[in-house]
């Protein structure tokens, strides 16, 4: 078999890389900032809001 060095691979791997970059790598952020701040609600539900 035949390794996937050729152009067709290298276009594949850019692809790859602007999916990410412009992709994944945004959602992810939004859904870990999202969860961490949601998190902190539901503990704030229970516990109240901190008291300085």
């Amino acid at each position: 078999m035949e390794a996937n060095t050729g152009q067709s691979g290298k276009r594949r791997e850019l692809i790859l890389f602007l999916f990410i970059t412009v992709v994944l790598f945004p959602i992810l952020s939004v859904m870990i900032v999202g969860g961490y701040g949601f998190a902190v609600w539901i503990f704030q539900m229970f516990t109240g809001p901190p008291v300085a």
